[in-house]
This record gives structure tokens, C-alpha cells and sequence, in this order.
């Protein structure tokens, strides 16, 4: 799919100077730009999520003491 977008002088600029030092092309920075964004927003909302369902007691929490002793780690 191919899009459009408007980027402000300061970003060009900044994206030019990344060019100049990765010796990557422009479309490339923001192929990988894009899709580690995405990959972070994602993340961001499953998080997002899982708080929200801990906030409404539907996720359920252990303790660091029940977590070590459900694995042996207990000394």
C-alpha cells in the first residue's frame, strides 16, 4: 500500500540527517520508522489493556513471594 504524508521541515531535516549517517534511503528509515512504531503501539495498548482489566479485578495479580514459591525458587 502506498501513502502520503506531510512532514514538517524540522522532521525532513532530521530525517535527512539520518540518511547522511546510516547511508540508508529515505524509504527505508521510515519503513522501519513505521513498523517499529507500530510494533511499540501495540505493545503499548496490549499493556494499556491488561492494566485496565487488573484496575477492574478481571486480570489476576501474584505477589513475588507466590510467583517463587509456584516456581521452587524458595531457598
Amino acid at each position: 500500500m502506498r501513502m502520503s504524508i506531510e512532514l514538517s521541515a524540522e522532521f525532513e531535516q532530521r530525517l535527512d540527517a539520518l540518511v547522511m549517517h546510516s547511508g540508508m534511503t529515505k524509504a527505508a528509515l521510515l519503513h522501519e520508522f513505521v513498523e517499529q512504531g507500530l510494533t511499540d503501539l501495540e505493545t503499548e495498548y496490549r499493556a494499556v489493556a491488561v492494566l485496565e482489566r487488573v484496575r477492574t479485578g478481571q486480570e489476576p495479580i501474584y505477589s513475588a513471594a507466590a510467583v517463587r514459591k509456584a516456581l521452587e525458587l524458595n531457598h
